[in-house]
């Protein structure tokens, strides 16, 4: 597996907050913190390549956004605030080497955080960054590799990952509150501990489940699923309403 990631940007305390309050950041730490996350990709057994292509823009290091990776296409998407586009020319020309590329348009808009592969299902989350268009942009174009795409209404935090990821097993862990849960069909699901509201962001790199170190029962829990957990400490990139899964873009070999 290859895992893209992107060097924080200093000015990173400018970027985008929706649902929590701007603090200051440190930028150094955050190099630090970026460097540890990186490390860790590489003991999950990820290959990593770290660019820095877009270190002007201050959002640029969550650049699990940028696109939609899978085995058979890379998806180029059509971010839901303008601010963010401009990171799109410089990831596109770094996916060109590894997948035929397709973008999605506007008025469409969808980000990579809103959007969870389990097995051949996509879910996309409608939120304030993906709208229905894009659902459906996508749909567009992953159902000619057998794909399909299930929305999921979206409400108070920022992207569906936010709210729901995957666990190796293809159990949801998720945020009850946070979504629409009738949305989930029959996956089975598993709730965060109420105490740990962001802990249903977790990142699978090969066996290993990845989530941030404050989550300390939720980690637990994942444990207590027979799964290898690693935690990393991102307080950081938390502070500008980021998550393991939006520091990378994970390539299948």
């Amino acid at each position: 597996m290859l895992a893209l990631t992107h060097l924080p940007s200093p000015h990173m305390g400018d970027g985008l907050r929706t649902h929590v309050a701007r603090t200051p950041i440190d930028n150094d730490l955050a190099l630090r913190q970026h460097a540890l996350y990186c490390a860790m990709l590489r003991e999950c057994g990820a290959e990593v390549r770290t660019l820095d292509v877009n270190r002007a823009l201050p959002d640029c290091t969550f650049i699990e956004d940028t696109a939609i990776v899978l085995d058979e296409v890379a998806i180029l998407t059509s971010m839901g605030h303008a601010a963010r586009r401009a990171e799109l020319p410089g990831i596109a020309r770094e996916l060109v080497p590894y997948r035929p590329l397709c973008r999605i348009e506007l008025p469409a808009t969808i980000e990579g955080g809103d959007v969870l592969r389990v097995g051949r299902t996509l879910l996309v989350g409608l939120s304030q960054r993906t709208n229905l268009e894009g659902a459906r942009a996508l749909e567009a174009i992953v159902g000619r590799y057998g794909y399909r795409v299930h929305a999921v209404p979206v409400q108070e935090c920022l992207h569906l990952k936010t709210a729901c990821t995957a666990l190796p097993d293809q159990c949801l862990l998720l945020n009850p509150s946070w979504l629409d849960l009738s949305a989930l069909g029959d996956f089975e699901k598993i709730a965060v501990v109420a105490s740990e509201p962001w802990a249903a962001n977790t990142l699978t790199v090969g066996n290993s489940v990845c989530i941030s170190s404050e989550h300390v029962a939720t980690a637990d829990l994942v444990r207590r699923r027979g799964f290898n957990v690693r935690t990393i400490h991102l307080s950081e990139f938390t502070k500008a309403e980021g998550c393991v899964t939006c520091l990378s873009l994970l390539l299948a070999n």
